[in-house]
């Protein structure tokens, strides 16, 4: 059964570098048992807002409130809360257990041997459990840092670009392991530049542009926000189907678009319910249609109009 009470619930959240406003007046409010993606353009505010849950650092103005209790002026982690900015602090000469061994003394956690290897297999580290850190790619060290977060048993874990440097497989030790936290009633905090990773991983997800919230709620009325998007269509005929398609109404070929790709491929501008439209008129005039996919896929569509409105001062 999952907590009723909110995981992190925030206010006016404001924060100053100087001159430099990096949050301004950031409200969200956050269900345990979920991945909740935080995304935005570089110096939006994503690093300083993970930060603030961390307790790295303090807010200027704003009400801020970890696992139901308020996070006050001092620095300090609140209480079953963790995870890293800016990638994982971790020791170069000692070997991924004798790290995981060393940060769990720190914090006062299970050292003992049998948590240790639990948490290095669940991130898929088990077979370089012995080998110093040093010699880690970035994704092994991404990796690594998650076990470490592991092994506190947070209640609400907060994560800078985690996907950072995966290949494909230690994508999917990390993935399923976030997947197994959230079942478990631990909220997971991701901040991700890869919309795909969003997708995903995440029910909801928050977008910051020039330290402001331009959106937050679930990741499906994010992409109805997105109203059309170039669609490529592989055909049997792509000269049938521009004919086709320049029938349909609410599609249009772009400026600039249009049959590509060798000629194999036509480009068409259009809603979803439009592209349902087209497809079935295809469909009725003997055109077999191979493939309907958006050039670019709708959430990111929706995160490039959002920060771009920002840019222009909308």
């Amino acid at each position: 059964m999952r907590d009723t009470q909110l995981a992190v619930r925030a206010h006016g959240l404001t924060k100053y570098f100087g001159d430099v406003v990096a949050l301004d007046g950031v409200g969200l409010e956050l269900e345990p048992g979920r991945i909740h993606g935080l995304a935005g353009p570089n110096g939006a505010g994503k690093t300083t807002l993970l930060g603030l849950l961390l307790g790295l650092a303090v807010a200027d103005d704003g009400t801020l409130e970890v696992l139901g209790r308020p996070v006050g002026r001092a620095l300090a982690a609140p209480d079953g809360v963790a995870g890293f900015v800016d990638g994982p602090g971790l020791y170069p000469s000692l070997t991924a257990r004798r790290n995981l061994a060393a940060l769990a003394a720190l914090r006062g956690r299970d050292t003992r041997s049998t948590r240790i290897d639990e948490v290095l297999a669940e991130v898929g580290l088990t077979e370089v459990a012995d080998d110093r850190v040093r010699g880690f790619s970035l994704g092994m060290r991404q990796r690594l840092g998650l076990a470490a977060a592991l092994l506190t048993g947070p209640r609400l874990l907060v994560l800078d670009e985690p996907s950072n440097g995966l290949d494909p497989a230690g994508k999917r030790h990390v993935h399923a392991a976030l997947r197994r936290l959230a079942d478990d009633g631990v909220t997971v905090v991701l901040s991700s530049h890869r919309m795909d990773d969003l997708e995903a991983l995440c029910e909801e997800v928050t977008i910051l542009a020039a330290g402001r919230v331009r959106f937050s709620g679930p990741l499906g009325e994010l992409a109805e926000r997105t109203r059309e998007l170039d669609h490529r269509l592989l055909t049997s005929d792509p000269a049938a189907a521009r004919r086709v398609a320049a029938g349909v109404a609410g599609v249009r070929v772009p400026a600039g678009a249009g049959v590509v790709r060798g000629a194999e491929a036509l480009v068409v501008r259009a809603s979803g319910p439009a592209v349902e439209e087209l497809v079935a008129a295809l469909v009725a005039a003997g055109v077999r249609v191979r493939e309907v996919a958006p050039v670019v896929p709708p959430l990111e569509a929706a995160f490039l109009a959002l920060t771009e409105q920002q840019e222009d001062g909308e």
